[in-house]
């Protein structure tokens, strides 16, 4: 779980467009599953998009980043997905992004 936070939270920062953006988490019971959500104010996502970002070495804008290899959101699946949850994420352009994740109450 650390690692799914690490990564979730670092490309919030690393992808904002502004240095006054906020990053706000958030978690709630679901009974047999924690709902986590990592919410930005960044640039968003466009949802043509969203499927496409947790596939292996594909960034949304790998030409504005040199240090976006495109494996970190696709390793964020793997590892909520072997441990029984789901991810999901949210996101318009110009409106932030929210990205939200189930882990098992083990």
């Amino acid at each position: 779980m650390f690692q799914v936070f690490t990564n979730l939270i670092s490309n919030a920062i690393k992808h904002h467009h502004r240095a006054d953006g906020s990053i706000h988490i958030s978690g709630r019971d679901l009974g047999e599953f924690y709902e986590f959500a990592i919410a930005d104010d960044g640039p968003g996502i466009a949802p043509e998009q969203h499927e496409r970002i947790f596939e292996i070495f594909q960034a949304v804008n790998p030409q504005n980043r040199s240090d976006s290899t495109g494996i970190g959101l696709s390793i964020v699946r793997k590892i909520i997905e072997t441990e029984g949850g789901t991810i999901r994420v949210e996101s318009q352009i110009g409106t932030g992004t929210t990205f939200y994740f189930t882990w098992p109450q083990q």
